[in-house]
């Protein structure tokens, strides 16, 4: 099956290549490509070798994060690390997050990633790494092996598109590989537009939920996260078949709760403003607040998010979270 033929094409957007887009995104010197089947937006770098990533082996060792961008996928990833390799926060803390846990697309991103990519941990790299591994990327599930879900153990996590939208503004304005100068009206219009790095959203989540039965799939929320941290870290335990004590179930929740992580360096990214990577401005690990939205979105564009939202779930039984009264 995983000889399987590839059968992807992509083509120019041609708004991307505009003055006008390029002045809101002036990190896209190659503008925007979608993917066909499926839409997948990304850069014509990434396209050129998405086949790359369609081809790795899966192992049965293997953990798979899946997520759409800005949806904890950090703070997922370190869960899922620390639960691989025996908590060892002292590991943790001296290696990078990057590195522990491979970004699949990071190379491949953009001609600039791509001239430097033997700075990042590309598919060649990854596929040496030892057993255990745990390897997040953010295409939707059809782009990744074919065998995945039947070799390996896959989580995927899911969050709010409210809350995704905001986030993913703040992200895209604090990374100059984006470079976004515009507005939250105007981002969340390319967003609900499918006209972002890794659109279309609802498409990437909802493939995932519609396997959130495979035994080797465990489908979680965010927001679960935020209302029961504990109570996600035991589900994701189990799952993975690990067993943790009282005491290290204390301090793995006290490690993963936001404020800890927001200030731990392994994780959170500042790194990216003394490589030049990001604007001095915002943090990579930002708020983490479910309902953050009600801080940035007028009534109007938040009846347009709603009216997005209500015909992207029609005839679905996906539901999400927008609100929560107490969170971590």
């Amino acid at each position: 099956m995983s000889e399987e033929n590839w059968k992807f094409e992509y083509h120019q957007i041609p708004k991307t290549l505009t003055e006008s887009f390029k002045e809101l995104f002036t990190g896209y010197d190659e503008g925007l490509v979608r993917m066909e089947p499926g839409g997948f937006v990304t850069s014509p770098t990434y396209a050129k070798h998405a086949e790359k990533i369609y081809r790795m082996k899966p192992r049965s060792e293997d953990v798979w994060l899946l997520t759409f961008p800005k949806c904890g996928t950090t703070w997922t990833c370190e869960l899922l690390w620390l639960l691989q390799n025996n908590c060892d926060y002292e590991t943790a803390s001296k290696t990078g997050l990057t590195l522990r846990t491979p970004f699949l697309e990071m190379p491949y991103l953009s001609t600039k990633m791509q001239t430097m990519r033997e700075m990042f941990m590309n598919v060649d790299k990854v596929e040496q790494l030892p057993s255990p591994r745990v390897i997040r990327p953010h295409m939707p599930m059809y782009l990744l092996p074919p065998t995945l879900l039947d070799t390996a153990k896959v989580v995927y996590v899911a969050r709010n598109p409210k809350d995704v939208i905001v986030s993913y503004y703040f992200h895209h304005k604090l990374i100059k590989l984006h470079g976004f100068t515009g507005t939250m009206d105007e981002f969340a219009e390319f967003f609900m537009d499918d006209e972002v790095f890794n659109a279309p959203y609802f498409a990437h989540i909802l493939e995932a939920w519609s396997k959130r039965d495979h035994p080797n799939m465990h489908f979680m929320f965010y927001e679960d996260m935020k209302r029961n941290l504990r109570g996600e870290i035991e589900k994701v335990a189990a799952f993975l078949g690990k067993t943790l004590g009282e005491e290290e179930l204390v301090k793995l929740t006290e490690h993963l709760k936001f404020d800890n992580f927001k200030t731990n360096e392994s994780v959170n990214n500042e790194s990216g403003k003394k490589t030049g990577a990001f604007n001095q401005e915002g943090n990579f690990i930002r708020k983490g607040k479910t309902g953050d939205w009600k801080n940035h979105f007028s009534p109007e564009l938040n009846s347009r998010i709603d009216a997005w939202i209500e015909k992207n779930l029609a005839g679905t039984d996906l539901k999400f979270v927008t609100e929560l009264e107490y969170q971590d």
